[in-house]
């Protein structure tokens, strides 16, 4: 993780994963938390657990870790996000309450971060496990200098007055 908008991805991701476990406590508490609510709160808690896995494979830089995120999420906030579009779209009259629209914006927030992350791993072209790094790979990869290092080590005695 050598970019920065890489880091800002990262701390977007677990932001809103500390916001969406707030979420859930207020839900499971019974409190009103501005009309945000879990879609699914089974679903909810298995998401924030599976969160973990890929936000360690996005960290490595593995491919996978972004598409897992990004076919999580669009699985869960994807649908719902469709489906209260279309509903909006067509002016249903259960569209009465703010709660709809801060959880249509909420979902809307759930799949740009995973398409920001998937786009970020693509782009980058060193996201390598072990990237070569020609500066300072001469150094700790060369087993000769190394050798050439510790021969001249021994050689080094210095008498004491």
């Amino acid at each position: 993780m050598k970019k920065f908008s890489t880091w800002l991805l990262v701390m977007f991701m677990v932001m809103f994963w500390v916001f969406r476990i707030i979420v859930t406590l207020t839900s499971e508490l019974n409190i009103d938390f501005g009309g945000i609510v879990p879609l699914n709160k089974e679903m909810e808690i298995a998401l924030l657990f599976a969160f973990l896995i890929c936000v360690i494979l996005v960290v490595k830089r593995n491919i996978i870790g972004g598409l897992l995120y990004l076919l999580l999420y669009g699985m869960y906030f994807g649908v719902y996000l469709f489906n209260n579009i279309n509903s909006i779209i067509t002016a249903d009259e259960t569209m009465q309450s703010v709660s709809v629209y801060m959880n249509t914006f909420i979902s809307l927030i759930g799949m740009i971060i995973p398409i920001a992350v998937l786009l970020d791993l693509l782009a980058d072209k060193g996201r390598k496990s072990n990237p070569k790094d020609k500066k300072t790979d001469w150094f700790y990869n060369n087993e000769n200098y190394d050798r050439k290092m510790d021969e001249r080590a021994d050689k080094n005695n210095y008498r004491t007055l």
